[in-house]
């Protein structure tokens, strides 16, 4: 028995005063007496105030016991008098809740995050009224959803409103955050109580092991489960409409199951979905089986991939990745000799070219326009490659023509340079240009630049001299000159694209030696940054959301369709010291009881009794006035003083 809101000595202080205060007015009593006289004849009124008398006794003790015993039942309620320990009224308990992708797998007609819901409700009932209870949601990140609470209902209504999540569970990391929550030697440290399947991801080892006053409120989830676990895309060296494809499922399942892959497309504005490609798997237990599939298209559209029959958890059946169109540059030649260009134009599968004579020339072509020492009437639109162009008429100015000339070098820091070496070669007639600051000089000779590109749109680039008529025809430097050329002109078209269709959660990937950080950036599907740390070529990231992810490392672009949810591999097993199960001790054993609205009505009730019982008679007298009633001379005559 103890009180909450007064200590003992201010309850027995408070009570003094009252019950002196009260005492005190029960002796102090000023009223009148009444005298029957037989005449008045020998009475005066008196000029000076009566006379009282103190009085010695309390003449109604019963009244003010009950005074008494209703003020001090008044004051107990006000202290909040209650049975128990006050150890035991003050606990702070952390419930974490696994909210891990693996929590919507169905056990017969309920999920697996329904179960874990009503055990962490008969935990709560477990409880005494007066502990507080912190809600966490655990699945890769710890997420604190209330407080530290006395309110039961704010409780269980964040256990109605949590969902699955995406992510594998992290318990190591949910421990910590516990621990880090809980005073080592504090008197208020309750229990930290988990509730879930505990399948999670991976384990550090390094992690301290769970804490000791650690209760485990299992879910038992016995589910046989296949589940796609990777896809991956690429287009094929062979050709460029060609897609490869690379499909891994994995049986989370204790007996082998024999699955059916499927693929479908659906292009980009209809409605109509092909099937492309089945194929049987057998997943052993616990194990992973891989698929490859070629398609060939050059249309932008929906792939999917599904796994069949269904089973008990849904999410990872299917996965659906946006195959982007393959685009084609489309290059116009204006050339009296396009014999000599054309071996150059095609190499490349991403080149559409279309050859023409100088008189057939259109100043809307779009693309790409090659100009063969030729000096059109009037300039393209479009971006345009100038060969050997007449000093009259060329967007760059001309400064000298030189004859055999040994080239001089390359700018290897750009782009359309990349890679080139060759220099041992004479050029039999070249044009050299009058560069602009701002214009990139991507070969030289003694004399000055002889390639000049400038950036600005559309593109220009201005060759002063003919591949096919210099000693360059000899060297196997001049197809990956113009294949720079080309992407630098329209990088898009050669960008490198691999697609990914996997899980939300931490992504590696390993880029090429020559990407920098700085060449790096990591977008989300509406172009925001995500962060991202780089080391020893490795990229990683994480995703806790379902969606697309873009990664642009120089010419390659990575894209990473993150909409299977992240299921663990291992189950994890408590160690022998934690408490497992809901307890046994009921919520009332152990508990303060709440007794301060019984006293209070209590101290009320014997408050209006004595008023019932000694108050009304008391004042009944009381409104008597003190006036003379005289009657006839001779009789009895009746006065107050």
């Amino acid at each position: 028995m103890y009180l909450l809101n007064l200590s003992l000595a201010q309850f027995l202080a408070i009570l003094g005063a009252v019950s002196a205060l009260a005492v005190a007015l029960y002796l102090f009593d000023r009223s009148r007496r009444r005298l029957v006289v037989s005449t008045l004849k020998f009475w005066s009124l008196a000029q000076r105030p009566a006379q009282t008398a103190r009085r010695r006794r309390i003449q109604q003790p019963w009244s003010l016991v009950l005074q008494l015993a209703g003020m001090a039942l008044l004051l107990l309620a006000i202290g909040q008098l209650r049975f128990g320990t006050p150890a035991r009224a003050g606990y702070n308990h952390i419930l974490i809740l696994d909210t891990s992708a693996w929590m919507a797998a169905r056990s017969g007609n309920r999920t697996l995050m329904d179960l874990a819901r009503d055990q962490a409700r008969r935990y709560l009932q477990t409880l005494p009224a007066r502990d507080r209870v912190m809600l966490v949601r655990a699945d890769a990140l710890t997420t604190p959803v209330t407080a530290f609470e006395l309110d039961r209902k704010k409780i269980e209504a964040a256990l109605g409103a949590a969902r699955p999540g995406s992510t594998a569970l992290n318990l190591d990391q949910a421990f910590a955050f516990a621990r880090r929550l809980h005073s080592p030697n504090g008197l208020s440290m309750g229990e930290i109580a988990f509730a879930g399947a505990g399948r999670v991801a991976e384990s550090d080892p390094s992690a301290s092991p769970p804490p000791r006053n650690l209760r485990v409120l299992p879910v038992p989830d016995a589910i046989e489960n296949c589940g796609l676990r990777r896809i991956g895309l690429r287009r094929s060296a062979t050709g460029s409409d060609l897609w490869e494809i690379y499909v891994s499922a994995h049986n989370f399942g204790s007996h082998p199951r024999n699955v059916t892959l499927s693929l479908d497309f659906t292009a980009s504005g209809e409605n109509d979905k092909a099937i492309v490609g089945t194929r049987r798997l057998t997943l052993p237990a616990g194990a992973d089986a891989e698929a490859s599939f070629e398609y060939r298209t050059r249309a932008a559209g929906i792939l999917g991939v599904a796994i069949t029959p269904p089973d008990a958890f849904p999410g990872d059946e299917r996965a659906a990745l946006e195959l982007p169109g393959q685009p084609v540059l489309p290059v116009t030649v204006y050339s009296d000799q396009p014999d000599m260009l054309r071996p150059l134009f095609a190499a490349s599968p991403h080149v559409q070219a279309v050859y023409r004579k100088p008189s057939e020339y259109k100043p809307g072509d779009q693309g790409l326009v090659v100009l063969d020492r030729f000096i059109p009437p009037e300039r393209p639109t479009a971006d345009s490659l100038w060969i050997d162009p007449p000093a009259y008429g060329s967007p760059v100015p001309v400064r000298t023509v030189v004859d055999n000339v040994p080239f001089g070098h390359w700018d290897t820091g750009h782009p359309a340079a990349a890679g080139l070496r060759a220099k041992d070669f004479k050029l039999e007639r070249t044009t050299v240009f009058e560069a602009a600051p701002d214009d990139g000089r991507v070969a030289e000779v003694n004399a000055g630049p002889v390639i000049v590109t400038r950036g600005n749109k559309p593109k220009i680039v201005v060759m002063g001299f003919h591949p096919a008529l210099s000693g360059m025809r000899y060297e196997l430097s001049t197809p990956l000159l113009f294949a720079n050329l080309l992407r630098w002109i329209s990088p898009e078209i050669f960008r490198h694209w691999e697609l990914t269709g996997g899980s939300v959660g931490t992504v590696k990937l390993v880029l090429d030696e020559d990407i920098s950080a700085s060449d790096v950036k990591v977008l989300q599907q509406d172009n925001s940054p995500v962060p991202f740390t780089m080391h020893d070529r490795t990229l990683h990231f994480f995703a806790g959301t379902p969606g697309v992810v873009r990664v642009m490392a120089g010419d390659s672009e990575y894209v990473y369709s993150l909409t299977l949810p992240q299921v663990g591999d291992a189950r994890w097993e408590p160690p022998s010291y934690v408490h497992r199960g809901i307890p046994r001790i009921p919520a009332t054993m152990g508990s303060a009881m709440e007794l301060w609205p019984w006293l209070a009505l209590a101290g009320m009730g014997l408050l209006l009794a004595e008023w019932m019982l000694f108050g009304r008679a008391r004042h009944g007298s009381a409104a008597v006035r003190p006036v003379h009633r005289l009657r006839r001379r001779g009789r009895l005559a009746e006065v107050r003083r």
